[in-house]
């Protein structure tokens, strides 16, 4: 059966439209997008097949039509904190609280200030890896037993990063591209600079807590 020239069409406009999902105003400028704009609710079918795959090691997507929050909200560019402060624990997505025993060195998880659960304050990529891996612009006082902590809001447009469990991590939107162990510095892609680190520490039973806030701006539009 041939194609209809409608169907190229259609193609071609995919092709051309790889960053529908970044904020623009009707002259075509970048502007700050608010918390939970669905930015990605009208990318073309084949484009959030493929960012599904990159960021959640997805093999198969059955249905595009679910909902997946991670991936489509978009962080309020002007971060309202701190959110975080000495002695907040760290929790994960169903509010338990997350400690030296939740990962294998190489791997990561999204956390959340237990104040604050959830996407929608201050979501955080943990990691671990051996301490003699790290390096770069590292904050070696905030790293503990391995683990280190970095805003999971993507410097550039403020889209969420992924691949957690990856170095090094990407940002879906425009694939930014940051190291984990370097400090989350840029190794790919727009961003003009790394994932603001947070700094971590333990309890005595092994629980982690912030001690601070995010040592740099959140998200896009800080220097």
């Amino acid at each position: 059966m041939t194609r209809s020239d409608h169907d190229h069409d259609h193609d071609d406009h995919d092709e051309s439209d790889a960053c529908e999902s970044c904020p623009h105003d009707d002259g075509g400028e970048s502007v700050s997008p608010s918390i939970f704009t669905a930015a990605w609710r009208s990318l073309p079918r084949r484009r959030y097949a493929q960012a599904l795959a990159t960021v959640g090691g997805l093999t198969a997507v059955g249905s595009l039509a679910a909902p997946v929050a991670s991936l489509t909200e978009v962080f309020e560019q002007e971060y309202t904190g701190p959110i975080y402060s000495e002695g907040v624990h760290l929790v994960d997505g169903d509010g338990n609280r997350v400690t030296t025993e939740a990962l294998d060195y190489g791997e990561g998880m999204t956390v959340y200030p237990a104040t604050h659960p959830g996407i929608a304050k201050a979501p955080t990529v943990l990691v671990r890896y051996e301490e003699s891996e790290y390096g770069g612009e590292t904050r070696m006082d905030s790293v503990v037993e391995g683990y280190a902590a970095y805003s999971k809001v993507c410097t550039h447009a403020g889209c969420m990063v992924g691949g957690e469990d990856e170095n090094p991590l990407v940002c879906p939107c425009h694939f930014g591209k940051y190291d984990p162990t370097q400090g989350a510095a840029v190794v790919g892609g727009p961003p003009p600079r790394p994932l603001p680190q947070l700094p971590i520490t333990q309890t005595e039973n092994g629980e982690l807590i912030a001690i601070g806030d995010f040592e740099a701006p959140v998200g896009a539009g800080g220097e």
